[in-house]
């Protein structure tokens, strides 16, 4: 199904990452393009190799017209739940750019609540270059973190798994136990915790 753009002049691009993972924020972008300077290999940030990722970073932020990012932490998702957590973030990034955008198009099958229209599009970090370059820009700024807290905490694997439930994560999970980063309304972690 091919995708057709909104009439409209600023379309800015959402995209979060960091939903599934036990452990760290969600990270959202949102991103403006200037189409006077295209960006060559836009496509969702996890079908790229993490060199063409840190290239394209670099880019998006010198080329875009405007980008930014937002957040929401761990106690915020163990407040809302990771749904609610993510639209929070969203409205964050969307807020933060330094232009208005007239349209925005956000990536999957919901959308935050915004003071201009909005779409949801599915598949949309492979459809939408402005989302691809969110999911860019969210990507590589919640693995650099993931990378940090690595450096904290070295026994856990942060910089390989990001975070995500692997085996590996289960295992340091159940045998170090959960560190204040730790999503504690995951069921993992909650388990880990003695919650459930």
């Amino acid at each position: 199904m091919d995708f057709v753009y909104p009439q409209a002049n600023l379309i800015a691009g959402v995209d979060e990452v960091g939903r599934g993972p036990l452990v760290g924020a969600v990270v959202t972008a949102a991103v403006i393009l200037d189409p006077l300077k295209p960006i060559a290999g836009l496509m969702d940030s996890k079908k790229l190799t993490e060199k063409r990722r840190e290239a394209l970073y670099w880019e998006i932020k010198e080329k875009a017209l405007c980008w930014s990012l937002g957040r929401a932490e761990p106690e915020e998702i163990d407040q809302l739940n990771i749904l609610h957590a993510t639209m929070l973030a969203m409205q964050r990034a969307v807020a933060g750019l330094a232009l208005i955008p007239d349209y925005v198009l956000i990536d999957g099958n919901r959308c935050p609540v915004l003071s201009m229209p909005a779409q949801a599009v599915i598949k949309g970090d492979n459809l939408v270059a402005e989302i691809s370059a969110a999911s860019i820009l969210a990507k590589v700024t919640r693995d650099r973190e993931m990378a940090e807290l690595d450096k904290q905490f070295p026994d856990y694997g942060f910089a390989k798994h990001k975070g995500y439930p692997t085996a590996l994560h289960l295992e340091k999970l159940a045998s170090l136990g959960a560190t204040e980063h730790h999503r504690k309304s995951f069921a993992p972690v909650k388990r880990v915790l003695g919650l459930i």
